[in-house]
């Protein structure tokens, strides 16, 4: 009983360990999530669905359109004819006779297939484009994802490490404020010198919350861009900070602009054809349509409404089937100038796009430039900025030494303190910076799946 009591402990344990370890994710575990549960990116994956049933329903009206009918008819109050009563020996007078029949019913089947129809013919071809459209606009929002999650992540790896750097400080002036509080009792220190460090070591403390709910902040928005749950518990690796910095000193790889490769410019080159479709479809409308038509009906005719006996047992209907097939041809004359009112405005839309295609080439082409110029610029600040966390560790260390030897006072190491917090802030702030710019070259060169593996 013990030994069963010991294994289920060891196994609760093991789940809890395995429950914990599982809320740290890394930059390719948050992206595979969001491409599996990102609310925007589920959305637009409907759209693709959509777009193959909108192509079924265009190659529907290629085929054979089948339709069936009923009626029936109760001639309550009979048509009349007149006919001269000389017909019937009846001579000056006219006689009324009813016509038709009490009760008419009838079923049948009406068959219409196209031969010819340009606008459908022209509609499949922008059925199947419309198709590779949404394809592409699930993959535009793929990126988009990949993107804003990256961004997500980074903030809050950095913020975390301001928190780090943050404790650091606190423990240091933690400590310094027991020494000093050891030193007034000795009467080596005064009260003031105390109360400065306590004043310091508040602030950090206060500090260190703000930083805090920062960090928790940018993990609900990196939860939300990745389509998780608020009350799900997440943490980032401790080692992910090391690896950005580890991949900021390998420098940037820029490569080259290639417009092909951004789904936006695709996009609009596939907005161009699917427009060439449509101004087709439009001009298509001048030609003539063919189609076969055919239809069956059977019909019952009778004074009685005993349809469903048999003459056998003494049924009055008439049965009878009629039959017909035939050929539909519509030829347009005028129209009003619709038509060529809805070519020219077709014109116009695919100069537009062209116009539009233009400025995205330039938008796109600038902003790789750009990207390039943040990258230098803050690869640059980085080590100057590290190269300043350096030698702000020195003279934070030989001013604590000085101020232990008497050398050096107070306002020395608290002013060294604060000017080692700034320099590791400017330092994190600088890679956040960097790691943000890479991100646009990564976008501009159309390699933002690469950041999954």
């Amino acid at each position: 009983m013990k030994r069963l009591k010991l294994l289920l402990i060891l196994l609760t344990g093991i789940g809890v360990y395995n429950s914990y370890a599982q809320t740290e994710m890394t930059l390719q575990q948050c992206l595979q999530f969001a491409l599996a549960n990102n609310q925007r990116l589920a959305y637009t994956r409907m759209d693709e669905d959509m777009g193959r049933f909108k192509t079924s329903e265009v190659k529907a009206r290629a085929l054979p359109q089948v339709n069936g009918t009923g009626n029936y008819t109760n001639n309550i109050k009979k048509p009349v004819f007149p006919l001269p009563g000389d017909v019937i020996g009846q001579p000056g007078q006219t006689v009324l006779l009813e016509s038709g029949v009490t009760h008419n019913i009838s079923a049948g089947a009406n068959l219409e297939q196209k031969v010819f129809d340009q606008t459908v013919f022209t509609g499949l071809k922008a059925a199947r484009t419309s198709e590779e459209y949404y394809k592409m606009a699930t993959q535009q929002s793929e990126e988009s994802v990949i993107y804003n999650v990256s961004q997500a992540y980074y903030q809050a790896l950095v913020s975390r490490e301001k928190i780090r750097v943050l404790d650091a400080n606190i423990e240091k002036l933690t400590t310094l404020t027991e020494t000093t509080k050891s030193q007034l009792e000795n009467g080596l220190a005064r009260k003031i010198d105390l109360d400065r460090i306590k004043v310091s070591l508040t602030n950090y403390k206060t500090q260190r919350i703000q930083q805090e709910n920062q960090y928790r902040l940018q993990l609900n928005q990196l939860k939300q861009s990745i389509g998780m749950a608020m009350d799900t518990q997440v943490e980032l690796p401790v080692a992910s900070f090391d690896e950005l910095k580890d991949k900021s000193a390998a420098g940037p790889a820029f490569g080259s602009l290639d417009l092909n490769n951004r789904i936006e410019y695709r996009l609009l080159d596939k907005q161009l054809e699917l427009q060439e479709l449509q101004k087709k479809a439009y001009i298509a409308e001048y030609y003539p349509t063919l189609s076969i038509t055919g239809n069956y009906t059977y019909n019952g005719l009778s004074n009685k409404f005993d349809f469903l006996k048999s003459q056998s047992n003494g049924s009055t209907a008439n049965w009878y089937g009629t039959s017909s097939v035939g050929l539909t041809l519509k030829v347009p004359i005028f129209d009003g100038f619709g038509r060529r009112s809805r070519v020219s405005q077709a014109n116009v839309k695919l100069r537009q796009l062209n116009k539009q295609k233009e400025e995205t080439a330039l938008l796109l082409s600038t902003a790789f430039e750009n990207a390039k110029l943040q990258v230098q610029s803050n690869l640059t600040t980085i080590k100057a900025q590290e190269e300043n966390v350096d030698l702000a560790n020195e003279v934070y260390a030989s001013t604590r030494n000085n101020y232990k030897l008497g050398l050096a006072s107070l306002t020395d190491l608290l002013d060294a303190e604060t000017s080692l917090t700034e320099a590791q802030n400017n330092y994190n702030e600088a890679l956040l910076q960097y790691k943000l710019a890479e991100l646009d070259i990564i976008k501009s060169n159309g390699n933002l799946k690469n950041l999954l593996n």
